[in-house]
């Protein structure tokens, strides 16, 4: 796993920084960059009888991570867009999601998200599956094949949810995850466990205490939804009075950060206050979905005051609120987003810039995976090659504007050649 990668290479020096070497060599020593050089004169001797792996004027960026993506959903994907958060689910996404007992479905549906995944620009995938265990199971197995790195959730769900997508009970529910965590701790080599209550509505006390014991007893990390919707807020205000906001909600079972506990909580649109206080003291990550939130009609979450706040911030592609697994997508709808939230709703909160969304999408979301997400020395090598001459034009362009570009035109048949943690997994 000890190589070069030749070429235009993009990555961030910073939130605010792009790092652009033209025609420029980035070293891979054991599956960990060894740092980028700006010509060949400049690669230290010790590296001189690698292997060059010359991609010419194709961009190299380092891999891209979705924080949060629906596996079941996927073939849902552009479907039922006329409805908001809660009537989606139950008119459609529960019923979706409750084909998965049977395993032949399960099958066919999974290799098609894990082959869309493989195809794309991303690298690593945090990902739910359902409330059944073989499917999850299924699901493992096919991401451990792709040689993606991703953790995977199996769902637990034991109340206000249709009969046919319910587990029987709180403790069989809990039951049935600490078995599905003792089968796969250990097995995988790329392929991780996580807890996943679904969202609080759909999980009793009972529930989320005996999910909060089992993720100290194993140390998993969680993930989950938070403040997605109006109408969703002020059901866990109704359902959970005591709790200081939807947040404490979790925090109060030990599902909300801190040092032991790395959580995910996608969305955060109506994050405020005391929760957004809790979001950064805990060092939660925020995965946001802009195409989510905007398909089901949700809002616009402030992700530049949780930037200026200190609060982690990645991107999820959300399918199948999201209508595609592209983390580029989720880039371009970011800085969409971002603006409308300057137009409309808080003037002082400039737009995401392209050097912003290109962070969130790889360091950004990277760090809740480790030293990822970027080429300096030390970081776990994870590159896309891109190829963009099928966008043609008869401007000159720059390396940023190339960028820019992709992000905002780019699609899986732009994808060249793709490494997870050193290995090759794509190349056409």
């Amino acid at each position: 796993m000890n190589f070069i990668l030749k070429g235009n290479i993009v990555h961030n020096k910073n939130l605010q920084e792009l790092a652009i070497f033209e025609n420029g060599y980035l070293v891979c020593k054991d599956g960990v960059s060894a740092g980028v050089y700006a010509d060949e004169k400049s690669l230290p001797r010790e590296f001189k009888s690698y292997i060059i792996m010359d991609y010419g004027n194709r961009l190299i960026l380092p891999g891209l991570i979705d924080l949060h993506v629906h596996a079941p959903q996927y073939a849902f994907r552009g479907l039922g867009m006329d409805l908001e958060l809660l009537d989606w689910l139950n008119t459609y996404i529960f019923k979706e999601e409750s084909r998965f007992t049977d395993l032949d479905y399960a099958d066919e549906a999974y290799k098609y998200f894990v082959d869309d995944l493989v195809r794309g620009a991303t690298t690593r995938a945090v990902i739910l599956g359902t409330i059944h265990n073989p499917a999850t199971m299924l699901l493992m197995d096919m991401m451990e094949k792709s040689g993606l790195i991703s953790f995977v959730g199996k769902v637990n769900m034991d109340r206000n949810s249709p009969p046919i997508l319910m587990e029987e009970s709180a403790r069989k529910s809990i039951e049935d995850t600490e078995s599905w965590i003792k089968d796969v701790v250990g097995k995988f080599e790329r392929t991780n466990p996580i807890i996943t209550p679904r969202f609080v509505p759909t999980c009793s006390d009972e529930l989320m205490e005996g999910l909060g014991k089992l993720q100290r007893k194993y140390k998993i990390p969680v993930q989950s939804h938070l403040s997605e919707n109006r109408e969703e807020v002020a059901w866990v205000k109704d359902l959970c009075p005591d709790a200081t906001s939807y947040g404490d909600a979790y925090d109060r079972y030990g599902l909300f950060g801190g040092e032991s506990v790395p959580t995910i909580m996608a969305h955060c649109v109506w994050s405020r206050g005391e929760e957004e206080r809790l979001l950064k003291e805990r060092g939660v990550y925020v995965a946001h979905c802009p195409q989510s939130n905007l398909n089901l009609a949700s809002g616009i979450a402030p992700i530049r005051r949780f930037i200026r706040n200190g609060i982690n911030v990645g991107l999820g592609s959300d399918v199948a609120g999201g209508s595609h697994t592209s983390i580029f997508r989720a880039m371009s709808d970011a800085i969409q987003s971002s603006k409308m939230y300057w137009r409309l709703v808080e003037q002082n909160d400039a737009p995401l810039t392209i050097p912003e969304v290109l962070y969130l999408a790889t360091m950004g979301g990277g760090k809740f995976f480790g030293k990822v997400g970027g080429f300096e020395k030390g970081y776990e090598l994870d590159a896309v090659v891109i190829d963009d001459s099928s966008i043609v034009t008869p401007k000159e362009l720059t390396i940023e504007n190339r960028l820019e570009r992709i992000i905002y035109l780019g699609s899986n048949e732009n994808i060249y050649a793709k490494y997870v943690k050193g290995k090759r997994i794509l190349v056409f």
